[in-house]
């Protein structure tokens, strides 16, 4: 693959405790289902706690795939917790080959949409990267070779929020990135 030809598909280092949904199978809702099941297993959590979660996480992921998600992965934070899970939500938005903005140009249209978000543009090994920061949001809009637009990793970390080691792991995914 030469800088100037899309990629055909990406590479991402996720430990082993964070639990994978495929969203690009008609499955997915079932595998979410198995990773709420299980979580909330050990009672003690009223169902309709569990109900909650369940629900969120799969309006995430609906809405995701209206964006171009591919995948989604959780990682629960604190097993006596009912919180909401860790979560990376992995999305190729369609968008026209050649249209999109240089990195410089995107962070400056997330600066303004996100005034209380810390946004720079950062090297990553996979190219050149914007990235969006909150207290328990980290995004990474890392730029496809070829002209073929974003890979968007939304990180979530409710709990334990991204200024702290939960943070530090999400940028190690988030460098991990490689293009096949």
């Amino acid at each position: 693959m030469t800088a100037e030809t899309p990629p055909s598909d990406y590479r991402l280092l996720v430990p082993r405790d964070w639990f994978r949904i495929d969203l690009t199978q008609e499955r997915w809702r079932g595998q979410l289902k198995t990773f709420v099941d299980k979580e909330f297993a050990a009672g003690g959590t009223p169902a309709e706690v569990a109900r909650s979660v369940w629900v969120t996480l799969r309006n995430t992921a609906e809405n995701g795939l209206t964006r171009g998600a591919l995948e989604f992965f959780l990682r629960t934070e604190a097993p006596e917790a009912s919180a909401m899970p860790a979560s990376l939500l992995i999305s190729w938005p369609p968008m026209p080959r050649g249209l999109a903005p240089t990195p410089d140009e995107f962070a400056e249209v997330l600066t303004q949409r996100w005034g209380q978000a810390e946004v720079d543009v950062i090297d990553l090994p996979a190219g050149r990267t914007v990235r969006s920061r909150t207290d328990t949001n980290m995004d990474f809009h890392v730029h496809m070779p070829g002209g073929a637009g974003y890979l968007h990793l939304a990180f979530s970390a409710p709990l334990s929020g991204t200024h702290g080691p939960m943070g530090n792991l999400c940028e190690a995914m988030a460098h991990s990135v490689r293009w096949v």
